[in-house]
């Protein structure tokens, strides 16, 4: 270990699994030397980590997701920014000073295979942090699972989420005429039509979902990205026009709760007579795309085509609280932690 470095580090564990809602009691920050790395390891300081809702699901006893969960008294994992500090080994791949992504957040200081560890080139894009939003689901959804084309009506739920709030970008790219998103509130509806390009918003509780879309969309969807579930996908699929194409993403429905599922009823029939495609994607099917992503990603932030709308807290102390207020959707935008 370099001699700059400090002898601790902290980082986050599960005390107890939540039954219910997640309190940052259910959480704790604790303190432990830094490990030297063996040989084929590294070390990184890591600088950003992001917290997203899918952590919450990741802590019940069993889950429906093809990753490890969390487990008590044990740190917890996410995406993770930082920079190499020591390298045990000449044939890692990687040098003090790298600037790398890895799963190892919810540290300060990770150590781990070099195999765990991707070199970021600086240049890719113009800002370090943005290479720990959501954009790839985001862009994924959009345009290989919706298919959005020039002209569609596109309904994007969670609008305002870490994933929406870029699906509704990378949807006007692809030549959307009209993009409608659906949020929890009259603030968050009026920042995605004034800042973030959406021509109407739909809000969670202010009646009925399907009448709420049939008004913004008087002519039906072309397209969904549905990262909800639940009443929003029911209200998407009877509104949806013939020919429709709706990309499953997420299942937040169910996920704010500690689960991944969303049940809802399906009239296949009517599916059918409309010619509707609902194709669910996963972006681990998909990483051929990430290139494609990345460049427009960079060029769509160095042209101003695109925003990466996120909040920062900054200390890993704070990390608890951020998932909680993720959670509680008091943020719009990606969420980042500051380590």
């Amino acid at each position: 270990m370099p001699s700059s470095s400090p002898a601790t580090y902290r980082e986050v564990r599960l005390t107890r699994r939540p039954q219910g809602e997640l309190t940052p009691d259910h959480l704790q920050v604790v303190t432990f030397p830094i490990p030297d790395p063996t040989p084929g390891q590294v070390l990184v300081r890591n600088t950003l980590m992001s917290v997203t809702a899918v952590m919450r699901t990741l802590m019940r006893d069993e889950t429906d997701l093809p990753v490890t969960g969390y487990a008590p008294d044990r740190p917890l994992w996410g995406p993770a920014l930082g920079e190499v500090v020591a390298v045990n080994g000449s044939d890692t791949g990687l040098v003090p000073g790298d600037l790398v992504t890895h799963r190892h957040g919810w540290r300060e200081y990770a150590v781990g295979d070099a195999a765990e560890f991707q070199r970021v080139d600086p240049a890719e894009l113009p800002d370090p942090a943005a290479h720990l939003s959501q954009g790839f689901t985001a862009w994924l959804g959009i345009v290989r699972g919706a298919q959005v084309r020039a002209g569609d009506t596109v309904f994007v739920s969670a609008a305002a989420g870490g994933v929406g709030t870029l699906a509704g970008q990378f949807a006007r790219l692809r030549g959307a005429a009209r993009v409608i998103g659906s949020t929890s509130s009259e603030r968050k509806a009026r920042v995605l039509v004034e800042q973030l390009g959406y021509d109407a918003a739909v809000i969670r509780g202010a009646g009925s979902m399907e009448d709420q879309l049939r008004a913004a969309a008087p002519e039906g969807l072309d397209a969904v990205f549905d990262n909800v579930g639940g009443e929003q996908l029911s209200a998407a699929l009877a509104v949806a026009r013939r020919g429709a194409r709706i990309a499953l993403i997420g299942a937040l429905d169910g996920q704010l709760s500690g689960g991944f599922r969303s049940v809802i009823e399906v009239d296949s029939g009517s599916l059918i007579l409309r010619g509707i495609t609902v194709r669910g994607l996963s972006g681990s099917d998909h990483l051929d795309a990430l290139p494609e992503w990345t460049k427009e990603f960079g060029q769509g932030l160095r042209d101003g085509a695109l925003t990466f709308p996120h909040v920062r807290v900054s200390g890993i102390g704070q990390a608890p609280r951020a998932l909680c207020d993720l959670l509680e959707g008091r943020h719009i935008g990606a969420v980042l932690v500051e380590l």
